[in-house]
């Protein structure tokens, strides 16, 4: 499956911004979604996860702040960031793979297909 994320950009903090991330080739109903971002300097990081039953998990840094969500109608996940803090100024990158098991599904190795990233500024 081919992943084009979106809706990046610059915002002052306490701001919200909502990434999306679409999907082509793939049977996306039966995809495990994610995203994922990296900061400068720092290693990739697990953001948040939908599973094909519209499971949802969360990293303890943006559990009630962000929302994913997915729409099977459209093949397109999104990212929804409220209250956004300088510290979430990263590259997010969405991902997807049809086997992604429980254990991995926080784990860059989860997922064998990845977008091609966009850039979240968040100014203080």
């Amino acid at each position: 499956v081919q992943l084009q994320a979106s809706g990046g950009g610059l915002v002052q903090a306490g701001g919200s911004l909502r990434l999306s991330c679409a999907a082509s080739g793939g049977s996306f109903r039966q995809y495990t979604l994610a995203w994922f971002r990296q900061a400068p300097g720092k290693e990739r990081e697990f953001v948040a996860a939908i599973r094909y039953n519209s499971h949802t998990y969360y990293s303890d840094s943006v559990r009630g702040r962000f929302t994913i969500s997915r729409d099977n109608a459209i093949d397109t996940v999104y990212l929804q960031m409220n209250s956004l803090k300088p510290e979430d100024t990263a590259v997010y990158y969405c991902a997807a793979d049809a086997q992604t098991i429980l254990s991995s599904i926080a784990m860059t190795r989860g997922y064998k297909s990845w977008g091609q990233g966009t850039l979240v500024t968040v100014s203080s």
